[in-house]
């Protein structure tokens, strides 16, 4: 009789897990699917101008008559975007783990870092362009300057949260600073750092749109441009939509990578 509660309490488990991992995928969906067809709704009963506010039918003819270009738009944005997100995981993990090494320098280049950060890129943006010219590079820059504080900051609080008890206890066992390192401290980031690395890669995707709103022939940033000029408000909704689309895959991609990396770090 016990084990037959234990089965079926282990059933109930299964099926409330599993409930809940349809719930996740097709709670947004609906609400996504609900959200379209009120705002079909608002423009029918209020038919505002199609420059205003075009309606996803329009939004959607749109994209179908721009299909051949669009691929090319969204890779060059999904370059620059990859691009300075990777050079900033380069740069920005190494100096975030020099600052955790290093008083000096942690009162020195952090305060820097931090004023830094507070200058809009937007304002950087054109000075780039002067200093750098035409082409990806210039956004590749702005999306490197603006994920690197994220990341940086999440690597450098990860590695200083380790309780000092269990570096004491390591030390007193004769660990070197290599093997505390390796041991201690990178694994207590990890979880930080993938938090700093999911912000940095929403952030990137607005980085790139700055930068081709300055200065570009190309990408999704330069189609927003354009369509507002020309008063082409579908193609900037289906430019957005596009964006918004990377935006999720590009964090959704983060947190199946921390999955795989650190699978023993706590989740909600």
């Amino acid at each position: 009789m016990d084990e037959l509660s234990l089965q079926q309490r282990t059933q109930r488990r299964r099926s409330r897990r599993r409930a809940e991992r349809l719930s996740e995928i097709w709670l947004p969906i609906l609400t996504l699917v609900v959200l379209l067809i009120a705002w079909q709704v608002v423009v029918w009963l209020g038919e505002p101008p199609v420059w205003l506010l075009p309606s996803p039918i329009a939004v959607t003819k749109t994209a179908i008559k721009w299909w051949p270009d669009l691929p090319f738009h969204t890779g060059v944005t999904l370059y620059e975007t990859l691009a300075g997100f990777v050079a900033s995981i380069a740069f920005g993990v190494p100096i975030a783990i020099v600052i955790v090494y290093s008083q000096f320098l942690q009162r020195t280049i952090y305060p820097i870092l931090l004023a830094l950060q507070s200058v809009p890129k937007i304002a950087v943006a054109p000075l780039l362009l002067m200093w750098v010219g035409h082409g990806e590079l210039p956004k590749i820059i702005v999306v490197f300057l603006v994920c690197f504080f994220p990341v940086v900051v999440s690597t450098a609080s990860g590695m200083q949260t380790v309780p000092t008890a269990l570096l004491d206890l390591v030390r007193s066992l004769s660990a070197n600073p290599v093997q505390v390192f390796l041991k201690i401290r990178l694994p207590n980031a990890m979880p930080f750092v993938f938090v700093g690395l999911k912000v940095a890669i929403t952030l990137a995707v607005i980085g790139a749109v700055i930068g081709e709103f300055v200065g570009s022939n190309r990408g999704l940033g330069y189609l927003i441009l354009i369509s507002t000029q020309q008063f082409d408000t579908a193609l900037a909704f289906t430019s957005i939509i596009l964006l918004t689309v990377i935006s999720i895959a590009l964090y959704y991609a983060i947190e199946m990578i921390e999955r795989f990396a650190i699978p023993w770090a706590p989740r909600q």
